[in-house]
């Protein structure tokens, strides 16, 4: 399952995709509601959590953006407030789930999976490009009868690619969601891991490569 945290308290947000992680989900993060609202409309996603108060926009106008572009991922709101017009507000917007914090991670979870059961259990487990397809739940890349598997950083920067086709990501964007913004991996890292990916699409015999644009960034492309 893949879930967007949308969170601007960044020990919260990063403690909550420790929470998701260890319950076996891959998590995103988002600091800010621009970049919220760009990863989820870019991304392939399970569901959203998303706090309501944030710098830029906030969590009303990105439900209510989503909803107007036809992307109805499930939405859980956070709010500091435990006021009913909030709430009422929120639901009205497109969520379809609100919490007040402080709340137990537990209940959180819970949650989730009370969402991703009433979508009649629409949980993504592959991801395809081209002659790729990417187990979501094992890390296996497959391409005909052949089958791989990826280290956590092949998987996490394939997985990227292949939820934004036909979108350039720059290799500060890859840091980010891959390494962590605190990070202290440079481009050298992530040309390393896209060289590891690309010796592993020739072992594949894939027509997929891993094409790069000098300065701008990276995005996948089938060759005939």
């Amino acid at each position: 399952m893949q879930v967007l945290i949308v969170e601007d308290e960044k020990r919260l947000a990063d403690a909550l995709a420790q929470i998701m992680r260890e319950a076996r989900y891959q998590a995103d993060v988002a600091y800010d509601g621009d970049d919220g609202l760009y990863y989820a409309g870019n991304g392939t996603y399970d569901v959203i959590v998303l706090d309501v108060m944030l710098p830029g926009k906030n969590g009303f106008e990105i439900a209510t953006a989503l909803r107007r572009k036809g992307i109805h991922v499930p939405i859980i709101m956070l709010t500091a407030r435990d006021d009913v017009r909030d709430k009422i507000s929120g639901l009205d917007s497109g969520a379809d789930d609100y919490m007040t914090k402080p709340f137990v991670p537990e209940e959180l979870l819970a949650r989730i999976r009370a969402l991703t059961r009433r979508q009649g259990e629409v949980v993504f487990e592959e991801a395809s490009f081209g002659d790729l397809k990417l187990n979501l739940s094992t890390c296996d890349l497959t391409c005909g009868a052949k089958t791989i598997h990826l280290g956590f950083k092949e998987f996490e920067i394939l997985r990227i690619l292949m939820a934004n086709p036909k979108i350039l990501i720059s290799k500060d964007t890859l840091i980010e969601k891959v390494w962590g913004a605190d990070s202290d991996a440079e481009d050298n890292n992530v040309e390393a891991y896209i060289s590891f990916l690309r010796k592993k699409l020739h072992f594949l015999n894939s027509r997929v490569t891993v094409s790069a644009v000098r300065r701008v960034g990276y995005h996948l492309e089938e060759t005939t």
